[in-house]
This record gives structure tokens, C-alpha cells and sequence, in this order.
């Protein structure tokens, strides 16, 4: 663990924020380690860190990270794949819960880098500083990615809609990678925009939105088993029928948070 990550009061106020935001997710909170220290306090110390740029921490009241990587399990030493990691807000966190022993993959789709030539850009600049340097960026087809040593974690945030938004065929790929890329008993997380229940592919498009049963569907058939669920970005008010980016309801969407695993045999 990084020493920054040892600030009293900084630990302290987000341990705090933790048990508000997942009193569901107690059961996530298990010794991460040798160090003694529990995984909730660990996340929140890698929450709490001063190495994250202010502008991801003035989103965490709204992303709700420290639930979010205690419900997967993310913990000291692990080897996590953040697929589609955009501007690197959870490569950032999950540098800094897996600390030195661990690994973080950044996988950038090599089809977005040829649309966007700079959307690997912030990653890269994660990677190349000091204090991140347990992350790795690797660019490939999103459908066929791998990494160099087995993973205890996949994870993908509000992406999965584009994935399936350009086939089915291409999701199941994907997920599929997903599961090629775990070791056993590793676990596939996914966070998307909630669509109504029976949309079909359209809305991934039109809405940028997916119907969480076809995520079910989807990675299941890929070997998956489901997990749990989790409500932690759930918002009743929202009412699944604008697109994820209209101001009455960008940033506040009602949002499907997954657990999958696969098997350990």
C-alpha cells in the first residue's frame, strides 16, 4: 500500500462514507491480507488518497466507488482488467487496493483508438506516473482482449451497452474474453445504464442504455455464473425512456450493477 494511504482523518471520513453508502455490502468485508487491515479500510484509504485528481473525488458521491469495489472484492494483490477505462477513474482506485503486489490492466479497444487517436491518452499518462506503477495499458479488439497472467477481476462501467450495441455475437466475444482472461473463481463485474425491461439492441444506440436481463443472458451463456446484484446506483426516478446524457437526468441514471463468476471447476 502506498504510504499516502495512511492519513488518519482522510481514512477515517471515508470509512465513514463507506458504511453510509454499503451497509448491504458487509459481507464484502474480510481481512485484504497480511496487513491485517480489513478490505472496507483499505478501500477507503485508496478512496481517500491524495493521488487522485479532485475532479474524481467530486464524483464519488454520485459513483459510489468504495461500494462499488467492496461488493466485487477488489482487495491487496489482486489482478484486475478495467475494460474501457475511459479517463481512469477506477484505474486509479484499483492501483491503489491492489498496492504493490497487485496489477491493474487498462484495456483501451483498439477500434476506439482508430475513431479517437487520444482516447487512450489519460491511461497512458496514469501509467507513466510513479505512483501507478502497478498499471499497464493494453490496446486491443475489446472483443478478443487477453492479459499476460490470469485475473481475479474484469470490470466495466457503463460500457457493456456499446459492446452489445454492435451485435450480439460481438458481446458474447466479448464476455467470453472476459472469461478466458479470469482464473477460476475470478469474478466479472458490470455496471451499465438501465433500459426498460424486453428493449431490445436498438436502445444501446438510441438511449445508450441495456436491458439487464440481456446482460444476464448474454454472460451466462458465456460460461458466467450469476452472483448478486447490487442497488447502490440504483434511482427510482429515473425513468429509463431519455438518453443517459439529457441534463434532466445525466449523471444520475438508474444504473445495474452485476456480479458474475466464473466457476471455480
Amino acid at each position: 500500500m502506498k504510504p499516502s494511504l495512511s492519513g488518519g482523518r482522510s481514512i477515517a471520513f471515508a470509512v465513514s462514507l463507506l458504511m453510509t453508502a454499503a451497509v448491504h455490502d458487509a459481507c464484502a468485508r474480510v481481512p485484504a491480507g497480511s496487513t491485517g487491515r480489513t478490505r472496507v479500510t483499505a478501500i477507503a484509504a485508496a478512496v481517500a488518497d491524495a493521488d487522485r485528481p479532485a475532479e474524481d473525488k467530486a464524483r464519488d458521491s454520485v459513483r459510489k466507488p468504495a461500494a462499488l469495489l467492496a461488493f466485487a472484492g477488489v482487495s491487496s494483490g489482486m489482478k484486475v482488467a478495467d475494460l474501457l477505462p475511459g479517463g481512469g477513474y477506477f484505474t486509479r482506485l484499483f492501483s491503489n487496493v491492489v498496492g504493490k503486489t497487485g496489477h491493474v490492466y487498462a484495456v483501451v479497444p483498439a477500434e476506439l483508438l482508430a475513431k479517437k487517436p487520444q482516447a487512450g491518452d489519460a491511461v497512458r499518462a496514469i501509467a507513466a506516473q510513479p505512483s501507478f506503477s502497478n498499471v499497464s495499458v493494453i490496446v486491443s479488439p475489446i472483443a478478443s482482449f487477453t492479459t499476460p497472467e490470469p485475473l481475479d477481476v474484469v470490470w466495466t462501467s457503463d460500457n457493456y451497452h456499446d459492446v452489445y450495441g454492435q451485435g450480439a455475437e460481438v458481446g458474447l466475444a466479448f464476455d467470453r474474453a472476459a472469461f478466458d482472461a479470469l482464473r477460476p473463481g475470478g469474478v466479472f463485474l458490470v455496471i451499465d445504464h438501465v433500459a426498460e425491461k424486453g428493449s431490445g439492441a436498438d436502445v444501446t444506440h438510441t438511449l445508450h442504455r441495456i436491458d439487464p436481463d440481456l446482460i444476464r443472458k448474454q454472460v451466462t451463456q458465456a460460461g458466467f455464473v450469476f452472483e448478486a446484484q447490487s442497488s447502490v446506483l440504483a434511482n427510482p426516478a429515473d425513468t429509463h425512456q431519455v438518453a443517459v446524457f439529457d441534463p434532466s437526468i445525466r449523471g444520475r441514471t438508474d444504473q445495474v450493477v452485476l456480479k458474475f463468476r466464473k466457476p471455480a471447476r
